[in-house]
């Protein structure tokens, strides 16, 4: 299931949301400020972002202004207050992709939701080609021909986010983070994930001292 950022700093509505959006099967990733916003999508990416407005640091149209000046185009709706004109043009302008204002019933934001991640997956093909394999985006599987390759849960976490970001240098940091938010995960196992996704046909390049790389095929 996809994964979603929310960033809201009403601490009870932000656990209602996440109690709420995890039993749907979404996976959740919960800050309150806008200097975590940064930090964390500097370190993971997401399928969705759902943005409060006025939240400590940075408003929430400066954040999204900022992440899409970064070209990061992750999917944003935002949930607020703020029902005037003028605030819903610009949550638009910066780059919002829907504005639900509160309070808001909760079945209409699954639908919201659900209608932008569906679009977002429609923007893009579903099936990358690459080499004599086949990666398909919504089901994060890959394929060799109409054959499933079978992976490890951590290795398919790594498989997710090297196609995300193909021929793009992603950090060990970032990497280990993908495997476990705790920190927990050692560079050797990281290694040995590595080298089975390399034995099944994916060209990871290392890049010395930072990290590794998926070659376009």
């Amino acid at each position: 299931m996809a994964r979603i950022l929310l960033l809201e700093d009403d601490l009870i509505l932000a656990e209602t949301l996440t109690e709420l959006l995890e039993a749907e099967g979404y996976e959740l990733t919960v800050v309150h400020d806008g200097n975590s916003v940064l930090d964390i999508t500097a370190q993971k990416s997401f399928e969705l972002m759902l943005f409060d407005v006025n939240v400590p640091d940075f408003t929430g149209f400066e954040l999204l202004k900022m992440l899409r000046s970064g070209e990061n185009l992750t999917p944003c709706i935002f949930l607020t207050s703020l029902n005037d004109i003028a605030s819903l043009s610009e949550g638009f302008a910066v780059g919002a992709d829907d504005y639900l204002k509160k309070p808001f019933d909760f079945d209409e934001l699954l639908v919201r939701i659900g209608a932008t991640l569906r679009k977002s997956f429609a923007s893009q093909e579903n099936i990358i080609k690459y080499k004599n394999l086949q990666y398909k985006i919504t089901t994060n599987e890959l394929l060799d021909g109409e054959e499933l390759v079978l992976l490890a849960p951590q290795e398919q976490k790594l498989l997710g986010l090297f196609f995300r970001r193909i021929d793009e240098t992603i950090t060990k940091e970032e990497l280990l983070y993908e495997l476990d938010s705790n920190n927990e995960a050692s560079e050797g196992a990281l290694r040995v994930y590595i080298a089975k996704l390399r034995k099944v046909g994916l060209e990871l390049q290392t890049i010395k001292g930072t990290g590794y790389r998926l070659v376009k095929a």
